[in-house]
């Protein structure tokens, strides 16, 4: 088939209308979308290239997969900015009730700790390094000093960076307390979907002197692909409730403080 058939659609719509034909099927093959789309094997091969860089789906033998499971457990950025609003912003509070002025934070992506952001209000002269790109206009201009973003490879469906915990051009860094949020939580610990995001988090946990996880209660029970740590680098836990009695014993036996944050 001939590439100049291929441009009634623009890549980045027929992207978007292939993640949507996927995700309802659950899995489709390359053929299928060569006729579907009317382009070649050639470009919806590069579609699923970069479909499967940025989280939405995973690429088989011949097809690709649509993004549940374990492997891409996470939804898109948006749909999880609406989901458990009340919870996160509660979260939010009482994690940022753990934060002392003049801080020096490092927040990984998601919606979680973008609650936390919004919420800083109170305090100030804070320094903020993120790979969160969202992050930076929802921390109240009176709390932050300075904000640094971390570079790296631009991932737009979760609106993050991925790359080495450095400012450009420096050292590696070093922070007063790492704010993260995690995909799933056991009793084995913190996990997240993406292998490249989850050794980012890794990575901010290291560059800390202490650990706040921010966790919604749907998260609970739920591990996810890539492992990122054991209670015991964490020292506080900040839920909406309770976690099953497996966890909070997981929990207690390593010494994390459990703040269940309320209303």
């Amino acid at each position: 088939m001939s590439e100049t058939t291929e441009d009634f659609m623009l890549p980045g719509s027929r992207q978007r209308s292939l993640v949507d034909f996927i995700r309802h099927k659950g899995h489709v093959t390359v053929a299928e979308l060569t006729t579907m789309f009317g382009v070649s094997r050639d470009t919806i091969r590069r579609d699923l290239q970069v479909l499967e860089r940025q989280g939405v789906l995973t690429r088989t033998h011949g097809g690709a997969l649509a993004g549940d499971g374990l492997v891409a457990r996470e939804t898109r950025f948006q749909s999880r900015m609406t989901e458990q609003t009340s919870s996160k912003r509660l979260i939010g509070r009482a994690a940022a009730g753990l934060i002392r002025e003049g801080e020096t934070l490092i927040l990984n992506g998601g919606s979680s700790t973008c609650a936390f952001a919004a919420e800083l209000g109170r305090l100030r002269d804070l320094t903020i390094v993120t790979n969160n790109l969202m992050l930076p206009t929802l921390v109240p201009r009176s709390a932050a000093r300075s904000i640094y973003l971390l570079g790296g490879a631009y991932w737009d469906n979760a609106q993050i960076t991925v790359g080495a915990v450095k400012i450009a051009g420096s050292a590696r860094i070093s922070v007063d307390t790492a704010v993260v949020g995690v995909t799933g939580i056991d009793a084995t610990g913190l996990s997240i979907s993406r292998l490249e995001e989850a050794q980012v988090t890794v990575e901010m946990m290291d560059a800390a002197r202490r650990v706040i996880v921010v966790v919604d209660s749907s998260k609970f029970d739920a591990p996810a692909f890539a492992h990122v740590a054991d209670f015991a680098r964490v020292q506080y836990v900040v839920t909406d409730r309770a976690p099953p009695a497996d966890i909070a014993d997981a929990m207690a036996q390593a010494g994390v403080e459990l703040v269940i944050a309320s209303g």
